[in-house]
């Protein structure tokens, strides 16, 4: 007699189990969340999980493994061009939209977890974002005949900056992503002694 349940692929059945350890890992933390819970979740026994991941850590490793390369994805293809003061806006959009769009991936990336994952940790995803933007910077402060070699620090500065705000407005989502996103470019661009009273966007967002 037929159980009603659907036979999966061991690829759907892979895809089903990063689904529910991301949803739990974003919950609870990696301590926290367990084997059996993960299982039970999934429909499934222990030994199932261990079939496709071998252990908590193997899954662990692979669900933050595939947010880091989702974010770096959304970096490389957003930042495209244009004047300056619009990368900054992309960059900015970048993160915010991940965090809206991805909000269990981006808890579980900022969390601290005793698990090393091949792509590294938050902060040397952070070193790998602010690379790139390391670049638009060097061509800009070349045409402006300032000195190249501060590119990397003002990069990181940027970038930090987006990335702690990102986390703050994670829990309070106020204001709206557009002023956020404002605020930022605001500061990073015109510095806190020349701030615009009521900022905007020099392009506006395809949101």
């Amino acid at each position: 007699m037929s159980t009603g349940r659907v036979r999966m692929t061991g690829r759907e059945r892979r895809e089903q189990l990063v689904d529910v350890g991301r949803v739990l890992f974003a919950e609870r933390g990696f301590e926290a969340t367990s084997i059996e819970e993960i299982a039970t979740r999934a429909g499934v026994s222990k030994p199932v999980v261990y079939e496709h991941f071998g252990s908590k850590e193997g899954l662990y490793t692979f669900v933050v493994d595939q947010e880091m390369e989702l974010l770096l994805d959304r970096f490389a293809s957003a930042l495209s061009g244009g004047h300056p003061r619009e990368l900054l806006e992309q960059a900015a959009f970048v993160l915010l939209d991940y965090i809206e769009d991805e909000t269990d991936g981006f808890r579980i990336l900022i969390r601290d977890s005793p698990v090393v994952s091949s792509s590294g940790s938050f902060s040397s995803l952070i070193g790998k974002v602010a690379s790139q933007v390391e670049h638009i910077l060097d061509d800009e402060f070349k045409a402006r005949g300032y000195e190249t070699t501060l590119a990397g620090l003002y990069s990181q500065a940027l970038v930090g900056m987006v990335a702690l705000t990102g986390q703050w407005w994670l829990e309070v989502r106020k204001p709206k992503k557009a002023e956020v996103a404002a605020h930022l470019v605001n500061l990073a661009w015109n510095g806190l002694s020349h701030l615009e009273s009521t900022p905007g966007l020099a392009a506006e967002p395809l949101r």
